[in-house]
């Protein structure tokens, strides 16, 4: 049996009804409505579209979960996959996935396998303590176009702030210093508008990951586009928007109050007292990102190098060896023991 979700005509989260209001509620730009106006808004055309779009998508994706590191993806149908990009076990095609939210966006991979090897094995061989096969082509090898999900917030705001600041004045007059404190009660607000507010659609550890490689150039964005998808997997979402509501928030009230901080020039000291911000609209895409990601594990640790698929921007984590760092600790004793010989046969 289908259900209607009523979404905020003004920024599109998601509504919940209110007993004491007896009417819709978004807790996301603090707007409420009855069912009448939801609907003379066209809501239930645009729930059944998107429904339709959503199983028309599952139709043409398959799913993979790996049994040895339970990595879910998703790929289209003619993407064949036996091997976990995580983990590099056997990997098992589930039936047909379902339930899959259609992405609205996606930003192509700029560059292909080929290139990512190159530009891997330029950084590995920089990393002098790294295992001498972490910089092979085998390893190299196992490099994975990888698409992950992001939700991606438009939004205009208005936002205000109230600051104490003062002006500190010094001066002296023979034997006497005289100093003046000035106090004042400052006030700004405007409208702000944001833009691709960019949040991590998955609750792993990979979100540290992702973040090391955001920035993605605004304008780069597409249309979803199932052809996009031949040749890579993508990882699976595990996050709502409504979960990250929230988070989006804080984040457009953090920076609106160092934007409107930025704006008091002038004064000794500043001390903001208040922030507020109201989301009068907001506009929220799944979207789809590129990933070159591969995994290595050493010493029963697994280690993670990631590049921007489409700005080649890197994360990597470094695994050390222990035989190489004593080699060189072996070296360096051996030349220090040397010098401290020749200096001594020379002094005695």
């Amino acid at each position: 049996m289908s259900t209607v979700t009523y979404k905020c005509p003004n920024c599109d989260a998601g509504l919940i009804f209110s007993p004491d209001k007896q009417r819709f509620v978004c807790e996301f730009c603090i707007s409420d409505f009855t069912e009448e106006e939801l609907k003379a808004g066209g809501q239930d055309s645009r729930a059944e579209e998107a429904e339709r779009d959503n199983a028309e998508f599952s139709a043409e994706i398959n799913e993979y979960n790996c049994p040895s590191c339970g990595a879910e993806i998703i790929a289209d149908v003619n993407t064949i996959a036996d091997t976990c990009c995580y983990c590099h076990n056997p990997i098992v095609i589930s039936e047909k996935a379902s339930g899959i939210l259609r992405p609205s966006k996606i930003i192509p991979f700029k560059f292909d396998k080929a290139e990512a090897k190159s530009q891997f094995l330029r950084f590995a061989k920089k990393k002098w303590f790294a295992p001498r096969d972490y910089a092979s082509e085998a390893n190299a090898e196992n490099i994975t176009g990888i698409y992950y999900p992001f939700w991606v917030t438009d939004a205009d705001t208005e936002a205000n702030m109230d600051a104490d600041a003062t002006k500190v004045r010094s001066w002296r007059v023979g034997d006497y210093a005289y100093t003046e404190t000035s106090r004042y009660s400052i006030l700004r607000g405007g409208d702000i508008h944001f833009e691709d507010i960019t949040t991590s659609a998955i609750s792993t550890e990979d979100k540290a990951m992702l973040e090391g490689i955001l920035p993605y150039p605004s304008d780069c964005h597409i249309d979803f586009s199932m052809p996009y998808l031949q040749g890579f997997i993508a990882k699976k979402r595990d996050v709502d928007r409504e979960s990250l509501t929230g988070e989006v928030r804080d984040r457009m009230h953090s920076y609106a109050e160092t934007l409107l901080r930025d704006t008091i020039n002038g004064y000794t000291t500043v001390s903001p007292r208040n922030t507020g911000i109201r989301i009068n609209k907001s506009h929220w895409e799944y979207t789809l990102m590129p990933v070159w990601l591969l995994s290595y594990s050493h010493k029963n640790k697994k280690y993670t190098y990631a590049m921007n698929g489409y700005t080649g921007k890197v994360y990597g984590e470094i695994p050390v060896s222990f035989k190489r760092l004593s080699a060189l600790f072996g070296i360096v004793f051996g030349v220090v023991l040397a010098v401290a010989t020749l200096i001594g046969y020379f002094l005695m």
